[in-house]
């Protein structure tokens, strides 16, 4: 079930990091499908693979490397500027604007980032169609990572060596669990964030974390619900 904010919890936290797929818009979107279907498309290209082919090895690539984009990088020396334009290549308009974030996040206190696997220009796209891009104060992108992905630990480190933040005063809102082990162990809160009702829409089995149920500390299935209480209890 999901579980609304301890005041406790959250009154001293002064910096709000937000994954951005599949978690500041909800999962029935589906947005991501379009993502998705890029990628498997792209390697199908790059290989000459038939789809069912190409997405199989998509998917492995995304297990074993922790993204489809290290993945091709890694066996077949990709122009990784040409994939993340290519797969981010998607209508948009799919996102319905949401107010309710938006004054949340607004009214959140402190400093709010986006922290994504994928390109800056991908994040800014999203998030202005969502409404809340000007809530942001900067947006880390897998650009400024250094092209390595999260769960990466140097990844983390390297966010947080940007932008001063330092873990016991932070939170981290993602929808894999896998991607919140290394923000628990610095210090930091940690929310995951679950499609609408527990009900499975793009999650697909691949993307599922039971092992990393214990870096969790909160799960909602509404961000906007969720912010709008910590919003009340920090106010």
């Amino acid at each position: 079930m999901t579980t609304l904010p301890d005041p406790a919890r959250f009154a001293h936290v002064t910096d709000w990091v937000f994954d951005l797929d599949n978690t500041l818009y909800p999962h029935h979107s589906n947005l991501f499908s379009q993502i998705d279907l890029k990628m498997t498309a792209y390697v199908g290209e790059l290989l000459t693979l038939p789809r069912d082919d190409a997405r199989k090895l998509q998917k492995e690539l995304y297990r074993e490397y922790g993204t489809t984009l290290n993945g091709l990088m890694a066996r077949h020396d990709i122009d990784p500027d040409d994939f993340l334009e290519k797969v981010h290549d998607i209508d948009y308009s799919w996102l319905v604007p949401d107010p309710v974030l938006g004054t949340a996040i607004r009214q959140l206190p402190g400093r709010k980032f986006i922290f994504t696997n994928g390109d800056r220009r991908h994040a800014e796209r999203t998030a202005r169609q969502l409404g809340i891009l000007d809530h942001f104060d900067d947006i880390f992108d897998i650009v400024a990572a250094g092209l390595n992905p999260k769960p990466a630990r140097q990844t983390y480190e390297k966010f947080a060596e940007l932008h001063a933040v330092t873990g016991h005063n932070a939170v981290m809102f993602e929808d894999l669990a896998r991607n919140l082990s290394v923000p628990k162990s610095l210090g930091m809160t940690t929310v995951l964030v679950v499609p609408r009702n527990f009900e499975p829409t793009f999650s697909e089995i691949w993307e599922r974390d039971p092992a990393n149920e214990d870096d969790v500390d909160f799960v909602t299935d509404d961000l906007a619900e969720f912010l709008t209480a910590i919003v009340d209890v920090t106010a």
